[in-house]
């Protein structure tokens, strides 16, 4: 970390470091979130240094591999000739100029925000913090995090006595502080990732203006708000909207299902509306980091405002209860051919939370597995990403990957993940019944096809 002057302040020196792209970039947490981020300043010439704590995950980047489906073994090896590199070593966080924390932010399991990853990570910066240092976080979060718990610990815990900047004006004992919310969508092959705008607030103005400068870097535009918290709120409003929205047209699809109406052919029919309507899409349950965790941080938050969040709470809950939803659907299903979940032979198609991407975070298709397997059901899955399922945060199911011969073996075959590999004709021709959550079956017309 480069020593500033008395004669050129730190917001100053570090700004120009920045426009020049002398500054270095830790990023901590090399995750779907951090790694893409950091392989995007390598782009721009920034010396870029991934942090993480595991390290299977360093080492596999050290010898120039991915544990990413979408990022290539070339990208890593092109990232570490601008000089990029892994570490689990904080103690070269000293190093850095700015330093990202892309850490994740799940729920415990009483469905309350669990920050663990945020305050341990927060606490092994601490000791290393340096003068003139910005520190950005981007894990999604409750609006007050940054000012609540990661500014205290940094304020308290360092080494030199240093302070987060605040107000306007910035001395030379302090460090800048802003959150900027990432905004990845695994699987998206339609908007680069520099053309996803980056909003940023900072603890003050210079914090603000130094994650606008470093974000503006590698990103096509950057939206400042006026605190760390606004930008907190942003980005739980991004999620919130859409889970909400799909909480909807989850519940008006299973009451077109009891009415005998094709919900997909409403959506679609009332997507011709060229102003007032935007489309979403039912299905077996939510599935990433995001959406399914969010509402639960603001609902949590919001009661310390003795405020109740109802219509949030609502959507969630809709949303948490589809996988049971598509183990009703399939107990039915297979009722009508006169045969039991109990002692059936099970196929679930697809185990990602949405297709095309290698990411099993908070996937429905997990609970609608142990909620089969609880009714007895003899279960296997098949998904082109996953191999293997080992033990997660809440599960721990140790299967492996079935083939895809042989598939009247089963008795029933339920898509949850409709990736585009599947030969879905085939897959109906040869199936014995098929429970479809995702409409993959489009336009095959079967009597073995039942859509839920």
């Amino acid at each position: 970390m480069t020593h500033y002057s008395a004669a050129n302040s730190s917001f100053d020196q570090l700004k120009n470091r920045i426009q020049q792209k002398q500054a270095r970039v830790g990023i901590i947490g090399l995750g779907y979130v951090g790694l893409p981020l950091a392989l995007l300043f390598s782009e721009r010439k920034f010396t870029v240094t991934g942090f993480d704590i595991d390290r299977k995950k360093v080492e596999t980047l050290a010898q120039g591999g991915s544990y990413i489906y979408r990022i290539t073994p070339e990208e890593i090896k092109v990232a570490q000739t601008q000089g990029f590199k892994s570490t689990y070593d904080y103690a070269h966080l000293e190093e850095m100029d700015a330093v990202i924390i892309c850490v994740p932010t799940p729920l415990d399991q009483y469905h309350e925000p669990d920050l663990s990853f945020i305050t341990d990570t927060t606490h092994a910066i601490a000791p290393h913090l340096q003068p003139g240092q910005l520190i950005v976080l981007e894990s999604t979060t409750y609006p007050g995090t940054t000012e609540e718990v990661v500014v205290p610990i940094l304020d308290k815990e360092n080494k030199l006595g240093l302070k987060a900047a605040r107000g306007k004006a910035s001395g030379e004992k302090e460090f800048f502080v802003a959150f900027s919310p990432e905004r990845e969508d695994p699987g998206n092959t339609t908007v680069a990732r520099r053309d996803i705008p980056k909003v940023v607030g900072g603890l003050n103005p210079q914090a603000s203006e130094l994650a606008g400068a470093l974000y503006g870097s590698i990103f096509n535009r950057t939206v400042p708000v006026s605190s760390p918290a606004a930008a907190e709120m942003t980005k739980l409003l991004e999620n919130i909207y859409r889970c909400v929205n799909i909480a909807l047209v989850n519940e008006l699809k299973m009451l077109c299902q009891r009415m005998g109406l094709d919900i997909w052919e409403v959506i679609e029919a009332a997507s011709t509306k060229p102003f007032g309507f935007h489309p979403f899409y039912p299905g077996p349950g939510l599935g990433g980091h995001c959406i399914p965790v969010d509402p639960f941080y603001l609902s949590w938050k919001a009661k310390e405002w003795d405020f109740r969040t109802r219509f949030i709470e609502l959507a969630g809950e809709i949303n948490t209860n589809m996988p049971y939803y598509v183990l009703s659907s399939v107990g039915a299903a297979m009722n009508q051919q006169k045969k039991a979940i109990n002692g059936s032979r099970v196929l679930v198609l697809g185990v990602a939370y949405k297709k095309d991407i290698d990411d099993l975070r908070e996937s429905p298709a997990l609970t609608i597995i142990e909620l089969l397997q609880k009714e007895g059901a003899l279960v296997s899955y098949h998904d082109p990403y996953f191999p293997f399922i080992g033990k997660g945060r809440k599960y721990d199911l140790q299967m492996k990957r079935a083939e895809l011969d042989q598939l009247d073996q089963y008795d029933c075959i339920v898509i949850v993940t409709d990736h585009s590999d599947y030969d879905y004709r085939r897959i109906v021709d040869e199936a014995q019944l098929v429970v479809d959550t995702r409409n993959a079956t489009k336009g095959i017309d079967s009597p073995k096809v039942v859509r839920c």
